[in-house]
This record gives C-alpha cells, structure tokens and sequence, in this order.
C-alpha cells in the first residue's frame, strides 16, 4: 500500500466507531486514540501534515495488536490493518523507541540458524530470568530444529500431496507439533513435504515496519511453494497462513491460494476415520486465535474437528485476544497480560481439563499464564485420536 492508496482507504472511514466493539487495545484502555477508528483518525492527520511524527503518535500507531477484529465490522470496508502497516512503514525511521528491537529481529528473522545456536548456548541462563518475569517467550528451545532442507515422507497408500510450512515457532520451539502433523497427514494418506528454501513468514519484520524486508521473505516463500504440485499448503500458525495467503498479495502481489490452516483442511477429511479413545483428558475449551477467527473468518471447522475426536468441548464465555500479538507481548507488556487475565479467567469458569488452540504463538501466551490447565494445540488431540 503506498501513501495515496493509504489516504483514499482513510477517506472511507466514517467514524462510526463500529470497529470498536472487539478491539482488544481499546476494551483495555477506553481510550479513543487505541481504538482502530482513533488510529486511523491520528494516521490520516499525519498523512496529510496536520499532525507530524511524535512519540505519543508512534505509539498508537504500534500500539495496534493487528488482530484484525476490527476489518470484518466496517461498513465501508476501509483495508485497516494494511493502513496501520503503511503507517509503520512510514513512521520507521522516526521511531526511535523500537530501532534496537528491528535490530535484533532482523538477525533472529533472517539468520534464524545462526540465532537458534545463540539462543541453545544462553537459554541455561536467560529461560529463569525470563520464567521469573513472566515473559511470554520462555519456551525451551528446541535441541533439533523441525526442517532441515528438503524432507519428504510418504504413506503405504498415497491419496494426495501436501506441503507444510513449519513457521519459527514450530521449527525452533515445537518440533513435536510439527511431527504430529506429519503423522496425522501420513496416516490420512498424504505425502507431505518440506521444501528446501521456507524462510520466516515475514509478518513479526512487517509488524515492526520492515515493508522490504518482509516483502523480500515473501518472495522467497512464494518461490519455495508455489512451483509444488500440492493439494495444499499447511501450516500449525494462522498469522503464517494469513501472511501466505492474504498478506503476500499486498507486499508482492500474488500469494499461495491452495494455503489452508490445519483445522480447515482437516475438519472433512477425518470424518468417518476410525478414532482411538483420549486418555489425556476428558473436556476442553477452544481459545479462538485473532488471525483465524476475525482475518481468515475461521471458527466452526476447529470445533468440528475437536468434536470429531469424541472429547467434550466446552465453551467459554466471550470471545477475545489472549494477548500475545507477536512482539506486541514484549512492547506492550501491561495490556498484553490483561487480556491474557481476561482468557485466563473465562477458561477457568468452564471446568474443563484443558485448553485447546490452533496457533502456536498462542500456546506460548496460554502457557504462561494458565497454571492449572494444560495447553494442546488441536493437532495433539487429533493425532492421539486416529494415529
């Protein structure tokens, strides 16, 4: 999105304020600069030099989770989120807060080798410090990491093709969730493969206002993908997905139509498969991911799914973010944990012996903050019940 377009989706607002009603920032804070319709309000006056570059107006503008609650409830349709990115975009070199965390996401994002070597040698002594301060990113990292150049597993009887993009959180933090991928696929039929050449997604360098950056992991990832003869693309992370499919359009022009979440491509597919009874608990709870839920407009097929392995699903009351928001967790630390507390509290309500999710990134915030309930991603559940 460049300036002109920015100003002409800005034009269509007409303050409404409609895109409030699940704004995470702004149930928060009551306050009209953290609400979607106060940020495109301030990025319009910067836009057209009314107002210039502040810090006070960097941090609305990098305040937003990214949800994407809000786009959906527009009447006019205005593209919000890609208007807050235009606007991150812009706003990068004035920002001055956040240009040591580019710094380090830069390397971590595009050496993620060379960082999961870093982070194995310092974790004995930076996972306690983290656990102690309840930061979000304290998962043990992995010994092996998930991907290593081109894997290809195949079934007795092939039914199909698929290629699975791991994402960082699955390759560096769960592996084992990567692997229950791959067995449930290979069970149902699937050769699966992971192509040489998967890079990050690009949205954690988007998000910071990095447009090239992320435009150039794109191009990458479109490249490694899109020359597969797959059924589909797979993936454990909706923001991956979302970037994938829908994101990649924005930064270059085209992206992966065949990429599906997993609990879309396998809601159909499982039924009628012989299931095995779950021993690990006996009830749960579904925590809707933003990016699935509001972006790729993804809610019933989970829930199909966890039904389909015959554990009782619970829901809680209301819907809303767990908080994480990527980087958001570690800027914003005061709002993240609130709406963290907010989950935390509508699951304990339920009853139920676990908490369920189909995005890693979730898990990881859950984690830190449920202490009486175990976290699964769907796929755990799937796999124990049908592999």
């Amino acid at each position: 999105m460049d300036r002109d377009h920015a100003l002409s989706e800005l034009s269509k607002c007409v303050r409404c304020g409609t895109c409030k009603t699940y704004c995470p920032t702004y149930e928060e804070g009551l306050s009209e600069p953290v609400s979607a319709r106060g940020r495109l309000t301030l990025l319009r006056g910067f836009l057209t030099g009314q107002i210039g570059p502040s810090p006070l107006l960097m941090d609305r503008i990098f305040s937003c989770v990214l949800c994407g609650a809000c786009e959906k409830l527009c009447p006019p349709r205005v593209e919000i989120t890609e208007a807050i990115y235009h606007g991150r975009r812009v706003l990068r070199d004035s920002d001055h807060k956040r240009r040591f965390l580019r710094k380090v996401a830069g390397v971590v994002f595009k050496r993620p080798t060379l960082s999961h070597r870093i982070a194995r040698l310092l974790q004995p002594v930076a996972l306690p410090y983290l656990f102690k301060k309840g930061i979000p990113f304290c998962i043990p990292v992995s010994a092996h990491p998930l991907r290593d150049n081109l894997q290809v597993y195949k079934p007795q009887k092939r039914i199909g093709r698929v290629a699975v993009f791991t994402g960082c959180s699955t390759n560096f933090l769960f592996p084992h969730l990567g692997l229950s991928l791959i067995n449930v696929l290979v069970h149902l039929g699937y050769e699966v493969v992971l192509p040489k050449g998967e890079v990050c997604c690009g949205a954690p360098l988007r998000g910071l206002g990095l447009e090239e950056e992320a435009a150039a992991m794109a191009r990458k990832n479109y490249l490694a993908f899109s020359k597969l003869k797959t059924d589909a693309v797979v993936s454990l992370c909706p923001t991956c997905i979302l970037s994938l499919k829908v994101s990649y359009t924005s930064l270059i022009g085209e992206g992966l139509k065949n990429a599906a979440d997993i609990s879309t491509f396998l809601s159909d597919r499982i039924e009628g498969v012989p299931l095995r009874p779950l021993n690990s608990f006996t009830s749960v709870t579904y925590h809707d991911p933003c990016h699935l839920n509001y972006s790729l407009g993804v809610r019933e097929e989970p829930r199909r799914v966890i039904r389909t392995t015959g554990v009782e699903l619970i829901e809680a009351e209301g819907d809303g973010c767990c908080g994480f928001g990527g980087l958001f967790s570690l800027q914003y630390r005061d709002v993240s944990q609130d709406l963290l507390r907010n989950r935390i509290d509508a699951y304990t309500r339920t009853g139920t012996d676990a908490v369920v999710t189909s995005c890693t990134g979730c898990m990881i915030q859950l984690m830190s903050g449920l202490k009486d309930k175990q976290v699964f991603h769907i796929i755990e559940l799937v796999e124990e019940a049908i592999c």
